[in-house]
This record gives structure tokens, C-alpha cells and sequence, in this order.
């Protein structure tokens, strides 16, 4: 599944993970200062924030998306010197783009998060009859988010597009790999469903789950400072009382909470998911080779193969009754969790209307990282039966040497233009 794709997997992503931590270190203690030899400086801690699409031209910004493509260039060129691929341009520089993308449609988000301060704050002091505007005014505040929308949907657009030609040049990396060696894999029962069907679900299923875990660790990153400076509106939590970060600690706790209630509940899922994928490929089997034979695929026998895949489904079925009921319950209760949190400070008049916004949103969104595992997880349960497969698939493979047909593979790869 990788070695088709990436150079030498193991020692790539050791690479890859080594590599990003060292720039992430370098950017928080000197990189982003390092801008101002460039001519652009980081912004002045006392500078107001700038509201709207502004802030994503700005002399920080642009500084960053440079010192990122600095980072992706060497480590490319590291990796195109050391250890040539033929899909080296898609699952190293795509990936990057497929990155930025996600983390500029972030950062959009923090934008819109700031908008919403000052925007609601001006709101309520129109509907309280406090404040005065014009129609002008109200419009240009509404442009600032059209703007940062905008921006933001076109982009995402664009990367959900390019995301999905990364995943089918994964998927053809891997279906000209195992075709490679169709001679040691044909005999395995179900070859041809694994290197057709399961290549394609696998592909499908990162599509989704690859994107969204991405996207969910870079919102995390990116909203708990916001959290952390918006926290300075809380001065307690319910029945707890005063603590220090208090969004931060009823965050953490909740999702913990939940993620745990979860990965509980479905600990049964993937091993019945991996029984039904057994006990269908055995049906299936039996209908192939029915067609070509008039002895195989007897009534008697499909009636047996059949009632083998509806217990399984049905046994399945009642496991996810009190998984569904922890999931769903959990999810409703996460509607007004934040609110619960903030009710001491409303009750006190702490909170104005913006800053009410910025905090749910921002909470919505910290919250919304850290469920990944809980939204996703009959998903990765998918993912991890299809993964199964393909791992016993190839375990044919590494029953003898594999460097020695690994590199006929890159080099036949390499004669053609795998984009």
C-alpha cells in the first residue's frame, strides 16, 4: 500500500515527521522574526488586528508561506537525490500543496473568528440603541465575511479537487504494484477483489478520513491560542468553580470523556467488520465460480453461505444499537455544552454579544478537533477492515526479498509519466 507511492515508507515519514517538528520548532524561536530581514516583520503585540481578507496579505502571512515552501523544497530535493520515486512529485509535493490548502482554509476560519467580535459587538449595540451606523457601514461589515467566505469555499474547492486525483494516483500506484506481481498473488482467495475493490474502498475512505484528520489537528492548533486569549471573558466553570484556562480544561475534559465512551462502545466493530468481509467474499466466491460451473453455487450451499452473512450482519446491527446510543447521545449533548460552560459568565454580564460568538465558535471548533475520533469511527472501522485485507494480501509478498522487485517495479514505473 505504501512502497508503491512513497520512497522507503518507514524511513520517509520518520523523515517527514523529524523534518516538520524541526521547522515548526524553528519558525516559534526565530522564523518568524527572521522575516523581518525580508522586510516582513511579525506584527507589533500592540498593533490592532487587522479584520477581514486583509490579514491573509499581510507581511506575516506571506513571510510564512514562504518559509513554508522553502521547507517542502529541501525536503524534496533531499528526497529526490536520495531516494527517487517515480510518484515522488504526487506524494511529496501535492501532499504539500494538499497541506497549505487545508492550512490557509484554517486560517480563514480564524479570520472569520475574529470578524465575528467586533461585527456582533456593533450588532448589539445597534439593536440596544446605543449605536449609531449607516446603511454603508452595516454592508461593509457584511462584505468583510462575503470576502473571507469567498476566499475560503474557492479554495476548498480547488483542494478538494486535487485531493482527489492524490488519491486515485495512490490507488494506481497501488493497483500497477500488485499487478507487478499478480504471478504470486493470483492464487489467493479473493486476489482480484483486493487489487480492484479494496485498493478502491482504501483510497475512498483515506479521501475522507485523511483530509479530515489533517484538517481537525490544524484547527486544533491554530484555535486554541484564539481560546486561550478569549478564556480572559471566563472566570469560572459550573460547580467547579474558578480554574486556571477554563475553556481549555472543560474542552480537554469533554472530548476526552467523549472519545473514550466511544472507542468503549465500538471496541467490538472492527473485528465483526472484518468477519463480514470474510463471509461476503466467501458468497461472492461461490457466485463466480457458479457462473462458469453448473455444479457450484447450489441452492443449498448459497442458502448456507447467505444465512452465514446475514448473522453476521445482523449480529453487527445490535452491537452498533448501544454504540449509536453513546455516540448520539453524546453528540446532542455537545449542542449546549458550551453554553453550560459559559452561563455563570452571561448570568454576570461579563460576556457582550461578539465576544458570546467568538467564544462558541472558537469552542465549537477546539471541540469539533478533538471529536475527530468520535465522528470518524465508524469509518476508521471501515478503514481498518479494509487495511486488514490488503496487510494479509501482502504478506504473500514478504515471503522472500522484496528490494529486488521492488526496484523493477520503480524502474518499469519510472518509464512511464505517472501523472
Amino acid at each position: 500500500m505504501f512502497v508503491s507511492f512513497f520512497p522507503q515508507p518507514k524511513l520517509f515519514f520518520s523523515s517527514a515527521a523529524i523534518w516538520s517538528l524541526a521547522a515548526i520548532l524553528f519558525w516559534f524561536f526565530g522564523g518568524e522574526q527572521l522575516g523581518a530581514v525580508f522586510g516582513m516583520p511579525p506584527a507589533a503585540a500592540d498593533a490592532p488586528p487587522i479584520i477581514g481578507i486583509a490579514i491573509l496579505l499581510s507581511k506575516p502571512f506571506l513571510w510564512f508561506y514562504l518559509y513554508f515552501a522553502f521547507c517542502v523544497l529541501v525536503f524534496y530535493a533531499f528526497w529526490s537525490w536520495y531516494s527517487p520515486h517515480p510518484w515522488q512529485r504526487w506524494s511529496i509535493l501535492m501532499t504539500a500543496v494538499i497541506l497549505f490548502f487545508i492550512y490557509f482554509n484554517v486560517q480563514v476560519s480564524v479570520a472569520v473568528n475574529a470578524w465575528y467580535g467586533p461585527f456582533f459587538d456593533y450588532v448589539q449595540g445597534l439593536m440596544s440603541g446605543t449605536g449609531k451606523s449607516t446603511n454603508g457601514e452595516f454592508y461593509t461589515g457584511l462584505a468583510d465575511f462575503s470576502w473571507l467566505a469567498l476566499v475560503g469555499m474557492n479554495v476548498q474547492v480547488v483542494n478538494a479537487f486535487i485531493v482527489s486525483h492524490w488519491i486515485f494516483r495512490w490507488r494506481t500506484a497501488m493497483n500497477n504494484y500488485f499487478i507487478e506481481n499478480w504471478g504470486r498473488l493470483r492464487h489467493i482467495e479473493g486476489a482480484s477483489q483486493r487489487i480492484q475493490e479494496d485498493t478502491m474502498r482504501f483510497s475512498q475512505i483515506m479521501e475522507d478520513l485523511g483530509s479530515s484528520f489533517v484538517q481537525s489537528i490544524m484547527t486544533l492548533i491554530a484555535f486554541l491560542p484564539v481560546m486561550i486569549q478569549l478564556q480572559a471573558h471566563i472566570s469560572e466553570l459550573p460547580i467547579i468553580g474558578a480554574v486556571p484556562q477554563p475553556l481549555v480544561v472543560a474542552a480537554l475534559a469533554w472530548c476526552l470523556f467523549g472519545t473514550i465512551s466511544v472507542m468503549i462502545a465500538g471496541l467490538k466493530l472492527p473485528g465483526l467488520q472484518f468477519r463480514n468481509q470474510r463471509v461476503e467474499a466467501a458468497y461472492r466466491k461461490e457466485l463466480v465460480y457458479g457462473e462458469d460451473h453448473a455444479d457450484r453455487a447450489q441452492p443449498a450451499t448459497t442458502a448456507e453461505l447467505f444465512a452465514n452473512v446475514r448473522h453476521n450482519y445482523f449480529r453487527l446491527y445490535f452491537h452498533y444499537i448501544y454504540f449509536n446510543v453513546v455516540r448520539y447521545t453524546y453528540l446532542q449533548a455537545d449542542n449546549i455544552f458550551s453554553l453550560l460552560i459559559l452561563g455563570p459568565s452571561l448570568v454576570a454580564h461579563k460576556i457582550t454579544f461578539g465576544a458570546l460568538n467568538q467564544i462558541s465558535n472558537a469552542f465549537g471548533k477546539v471541540t469539533g478537533s478533538l471529536q475527530f475520533l468520535l465522528t470518524s469511527w465508524s469509518t476508521i472501522v471501515e478503514l481498518q477492515s479494509v487495511h486488514k485485507r490488503l496487510r494479509a494480501f501482502e504478506a504473500t509478498l514478504q515471503g522472500e526479498p522484496l528490494p529486488d522487485i521492488d526496484q523493477r517495479y520503480l524502474a518499469r514505473q519510472g518509464a512511464e509519466d505517472p501523472a
